[in-house]
């Protein structure tokens, strides 16, 4: 999990949220407050700050001659003038330097860069931090990486006397020179260290520390190898305004009260530093914000970015609405999931009209004819016991020759969501429902993903099965795809199954297990569940042999007041054998269909890759544990797993250091990616390299992402019970594209939420105590990981009254 720098602003009411420069290019305009700088820029001659973008043809020419290179941009959240876009050799990143070079461009954007000549790019000190140089502050570990049916369970442990206290208290620069009023009291003899829960950044472009920096670089330019060279570049033309344009923030008074533009204008401060400070017009403001801006100093705001001109270190926008409060829930979710550009409106009427309209809906008696009924058979469902969209049901038969029928029996999604329908492109532009602490943002109507579709127990449901015949080492010697009823006998929760697990001798009773079906016994569903669990384990051990990887990251939990919603507490996930038992059988069911989809439609299925992790990040990660002794197989995705499982002893040490080393084995992973097999010509990058196999897709939460829906459709086609979907590759490779931006938005509003509740729990019932271990350090500061919470933080040394770093 990355660290959760939500972007809140909990902050003391009225303490001055501290003037960047945000957009202060090197010296062009000074920081925002700088009221001279700024009417000078405005009143005189418009001089231009940003470089007009090149033409579109001369773009494509650039692109296809290899002049020009075009990648997706990561601003860094702790140095926002930092940016940087992959190499398109997996070498290093390309760094962009400054506001200026990033011309206009925001944090996510697909864009085109022009390399600087050689002389100009960034000289790498040797000992300074790869994640600095990198820039890769978000984490984009695949969830076949780090396990996705997660229930929640306290965990044990960690509740020695703490190391650092993380306090409650918010301040407002988190640059890593740290010029903020971190305190460093000591009380009890402990350290306190305040270390700041929200975004980093703030940091002065012109600050003194970046200053002597780059003097003491210059100097060193001539004795360091050419290795420790980063390409720099500029960015030259958008192609895909890929960041919403939107973003959360405060508004504030122009500084100069004489300019022309004080009458005209207020000034919106982003909370996220990656974005411009923007002019916003006084007629979208509250009507007495010009006379009374204080009763606004704590209100967050929604500003859209409508134009960025050449000659302007800031942006045009208007206000969208105001959220309320900052540091409550409600506006600060809101917030999250504008900036991240999820559509949480409620479904249009159109769209609700593609749903059935007799209500209660029964299954129509032409589809019994078309489907094979496994109403008889024991099948259950085993999720988080919080879950609404039940998406998946698993049975497990005895055969008279010792071997199982296993069933995987998946949500018929499709046949309720028409192609091309109101319903369909709703769906698709959503592309997957959003998790947050406490709710969902789901990608279809209540009434399918919670009723119509969802697998209730004892209801008549319509499924898409993929069938084995299984020996109990998990050997498959047969397999049947097909649309199937089902009736769900029970709804075990992965609490009711676990127990189920530990206890394979005695009954468990029935007070402890939700209602089960006169049909089927609790016995009968007991044995299915130890049978799975059997085979489930055989198969996952084959996994890791066959060299599988996985890197389970801490994931948080809280428990929510049912009166204010607040956060009352947190643990961390437990990952339990009922959990990997459901695990084993989607990935089963997932690889069995991406095979079969791949083999019938060589052009046209799809499917999704895991790439190999950055090479220039690993080789500088195998270096770090060469040089700590550290005794680790990088060459795979499975020495890597046996590296890491087999861990240095289990004493309290030796289980951090494991936590820690999980953690940065992580960071030159890359994300796993939807794609067309048709529109990828080497079939060597298709792999998965996580789970080490050839091929794979979604094929089982089809409530809950559309690209399961799609592969349905595939699949449905390949069986013959419809037309191949009119898509070329190309088509589908475009809806892949859209699948994978909006689960990566996702994923980040999903860890912005973990990190808002956090937050807010560390501000109300703060301090948490527990144990960090160090996990690089920097100039004047160094990064921790909280084991109890499986938290990052960077923590500041003692920073002396004149802003620069003190004995600490």
């Amino acid at each position: 999990m990355s660290h959760p720098d939500c972007r809140l602003n909990l902050r003391p009411l009225g303490t001055p949220r501290g003037v960047s420069s945000v957009v202060g290019p090197h010296g062009v305009g000074a920081s925002p407050g700088d009221k001279k700088a700024k009417s000078k820029s405005v009143r005189g001659k418009k001089k231009s700050i940003f470089e007009t973008y090149m033409s579109k043809e001369d773009v494509s020419e650039g692109l296809k001659r290899g002049t020009l290179i075009q990648g997706v941009l990561r601003i860094n959240p702790k140095k926002f003038h930092e940016a940087f876009i992959p190499s398109p050799d997996g070498d290093r990143d390309i760094f962009i330097d400054g506001v200026v070079a990033r011309n206009r461009a925001l944090n996510g954007d697909l864009v085109v860069v022009k390399l600087l000549p050689e002389e100009q790019w960034k000289v790498i000190k040797p000992e300074s931090n790869d994640k600095e140089t990198e820039g890769t502050d978000e984490l984009d570990l695949p969830e076949e990486l780090c396990g996705s049916h997660l229930p929640q369970q306290s965990v044990k442990g960690y509740n020695d006397s703490p190391d650092v206290i993380i306090e409650a208290q918010f301040d407002d620069s988190d640059s890593e020179d740290g010029h903020g009023n971190t305190q460093n009291v000591l009380v009890d003899g402990v350290q306190k260290l305040s270390v700041c829960v929200h975004d980093k950044g703030k940091e002065d472009a012109d600050a003194p520390v970046t200053k002597d920096e780059s003097a003491s670089m210059s100097q060193d330019t001539r004795v360091l190898s050419e290795k420790s060279l980063q390409r720099s570049a500029k960015v030259v033309y958008i192609l895909d305004k890929k960041h919403s344009r939107a973003a959360t923030g405060f508004l504030k008074l122009l500084a100069d009260k004489n300019s022309e533009l004080f009458r005209k204008y207020a000034l919106f401060s982003p909370s996220d530093h990656r974005v411009p400070r923007i002019y916003v017009p006084l007629k979208d403001c509250p009507q007495d914000f010009v006379t009374r801006p204080k009763d606004y100093a704590n209100t967050l705001f929604i500003c859209r970015i409508v134009d960025w001109k050449e000659d302007s270190n800031f942006a045009l926008g208007h206000l969208a609405k105001s959220l309320g409060q900052a540091g409550e829930i409600e506006p600060e979710t809101e917030g999250i999931l504008t900036e991240y550009g999820v559509d949480f409106s409620e479904f249009s009427s159109e769209v609700l009209d593609c749903l059935p309209q007799g209500l209660p809906w029964t299954i129509p008696p032409e589809e019994f004819s078309k489907r094979r009924d496994l109403r008889k058979d024991c099948i259950f469902t085993i999720d988080p016991s919080t879950a609404r969209d039940l998406d998946d049901a698993l049975s497990c038969k005895p055969l008279a020759d010792g071997n199982f029928e296993v069933g995987v029996h998946i949500a018929d999604v499709s046949y309720f969501v028409p192609e091309g329908s109101p319903l369909d492109k709703v769906a698709a532009e959503r592309a997957t429902s959003v998790y947050l602490v406490q709710k969902v943002v789901p990608m279809l109507p209540r009434l399918l993903c919670e009723e119509l579709c969802s697998l209730h127990p004892m209801t008549d449901k319509l499924t898409f099965s993929v069938i084995w015949t299984l020996t109990p080492e998990g050997k498959i010697l047969g397999e049947w795809f097909g649309r199937t009823i089902i009736r769900s006998c029970t709804k075990l929760s992965y609490e009711h199954a676990q127990s189920m697990i530990e206890s394979p001798t005695k009954k468990i009773p029935e007070k402890e297990l939700p209602p089960i079906s006169p049909e089927h016994t609790s016995e009968e569903v007991h044995q299915a569940v130890l049978n799975l669990h059997g085979i489930a384990k055989e198969l996952r051990k084959q996994r890791f042999v066959d060299g599988a990887l996985r890197l389970d990251q801490l994931k948080l939990a809280f428990t929510l007041d049912h009166e204010t919603g607040l956060p009352q507490g947190c643990h961390i996930y437990e990952y339990r054998d009922s959990n990997k038992l459901v695990e084993e059988f989607m990935l089963l069911a997932n690889m069995a269909v991406a095979h079969k989809t791949y083999r019938a439609f060589p052009e046209r299925a799809l499917l999704r890759r895991h790439p190999p992790p950055q090479t220039k990040m690993l080789n500088d990660l195998m270096e770090f544990c060469d040089q700590m002794g550290l005794p680790m197989d990088f060459s795979s995705a499975g020495a890597l797993n046996k590296s890491l499982t087999k861990t240095f002893g289990d004493d309290k040490y030796s289980l951090a250091r494991k936590e820690v080393l999980t953690n940065m084995c992580s960071r030159p992973m890359q994300m796993a990616l939807y794609f067309c097999s048709g529109t990828l010509r080497d079939q060597a990058q298709f792999r998965h390299y996580a789970l080490n196999v050839p091929l794979y897709t979604h094929f089982t939460s089809p409530i809950r992402r559309f690209a399961d829906v799609l592969v349905h459709r595939l699949l449905a086609a390949t069986l013959g019970y419809r037309e191949l979907p009119d898509l070329e590759p190309d088509a589908l490779q475009k809806q892949a594209d859209h699948c994978n931006d909006r689960r990566m938005a996702s994923k980040r509003v999903q860890e912005l939420s973990t990190g808002l509740f956090f937050a807010i729990l560390v501000k109300e019932s703060g301090p948490l105590e527990s144990e960090a271990m160090v996990l690089g350090v920097l100039n004047q500061a160094f990064d921790v990981l909280v084991l109890r919470y499986g938290v990052q933080k960077r923590v500041y040394c003692n920073v002396s009254a004149h802003g620069h770093p003190g004995q600490g």
